[in-house]
């Protein structure tokens, strides 16, 4: 595995999120524990913990090529075996072309492949189904975590606990790009009842929304900054309320209880999909959460029904648990190891 080369391509920041990061990290922490030799190719801006977490990783930061023909020159001057694509900007005929190079390439998408023609495709959505023509890897089978989320993984899942002022994490993202916090923090304090309430703070306009919140008797309300410390803040909550994107297979893996909002239309599927096994409960969209006031009062119900029930929280937790067993990355670099052995072969024969 020592001589293995990979390239992540992925961006982060504000307005992108760091979604696609994050699971290009779990990928590369994964491939520096079996001896890889991995670099991050993109823009990573406004996201200091994630830059910290690179850094601590002794993983290089390169500029990112966005053209087909950039891609190919940036795989043959770093040597590169692999390299994964995980951005929804990228010219999807960049997986041809390093195929063409031969490059071993791995798209990772959200149910639709642009076009992409890679050697494997990962979907790591629950329930992912889609023809592509390369290898499909699909399913929260494949879900890509970091080592701080394996580390806090339960052995078992939540128990039943009736607790009179539930502990409340809610966060959207690594910036909170539409700005959620405000709004489902507002949605949990009518619920009225007592709750600690702690809101990771994407950007500091979302900070000032949120300071502008009246808590009601026995509630507090505790913004704090985005933290590498996330998966030790949900496994301290009793309910998390988040949004259904990649830290949806985190939640998961941690048995969380949650209630997840759909924020981004590129979330809706895996969203629908998870509130129907009963992984999470489903508190709707966000634009309907800000202008619908029938559709506010059923999330403000569902969430005095979560707060209040410890049953339907461990209940929440057992199905979770038991959908993200913490071993995906696993799979996909094994996965990708098969078919470098495969390529090399048709190389030599």
């Amino acid at each position: 595995m020592s001589t293995v080369r990979v390239g992540l391509r992925c961006d982060a920041d504000p307005q992108r999120g760091v979604g696609h990061l994050v699971r290009c990290l779990a990928l590369g922490e994964e491939l520096l524990s079996r001896g890889a030799t991995v670099e991050v190719f993109g823009t990573v801006t406004g996201v200091d913990w994630a830059v910290g977490h690179l850094t601590a990783q002794g993983i290089p930061l390169r500029p990112g090529p966005d053209t087909p023909d950039g891609l190919v020159r940036a795989a043959r001057r770093h040597d590169l075996d692999v390299l994964v694509l995980d951005s929804y900007d990228l010219d999807p005929a960049g997986a041809g072309a390093l195929r063409e190079s031969g490059v071993l390439t791995l798209a990772v998408v959200d149910g639709d492949t642009r076009g992409q023609d890679a050697d494997l495709f990962l979907d790591q959505n629950f329930g992912a189904d889609m023809v592509t023509s390369g290898r499909l890897l699909a399913g929260s089978a494949y879900a890509l975590l970091r080592d701080s989320v394996l580390a806090a993984r339960p052995a078992t899942p939540r128990p039943v606990a009736q607790v009179d002022r539930p502990s409340v994490l809610a966060f959207f993202g690594g910036t909170d790009a539409a700005g959620a916090a405000p709004v489902l923090a507002e949605l949990l304090l009518a619920t009225g009842r007592p709750m600690t309430l702690t809101v990771v703070v994407g950007r500091p306009e979302v900070a000032g929304r949120l300071t502008a919140l009246t808590s009601g008797p026995g509630q507090s309300l505790r913004p704090v900054p985005p933290t590498g410390a996330l998966p030790d803040l949900i496994a301290a909550a009793d309910l998390v309320v988040s949004a259904a994107g990649t830290s949806t297979w985190e939640l998961c893996c941690l048995g969380a209880p949650s209630a997840l909002v759909c924020v981004v239309d590129n979330q809706r599927e895996s969203y629908h999909r998870v509130a129907a096994a009963g992984l999470a409960a489903g508190l709707g969209e966000l634009p309907d959460l800000i202008a619908d006031d029938t559709a506010r009062a059923a999330a403000v119900r569902l969430l005095d029904e979560l707060l209040e029930s410890g049953v339907r929280r461990a209940a929440l937790s057992t199905r979770a648990h038991a959908a993200v067993d913490g071993r995906g990355r696993g799979r996909v670099v094994d996965a990708m190891l098969d078919a470098l052995d495969h390529q090399w072969i048709a190389q030599v024969y």
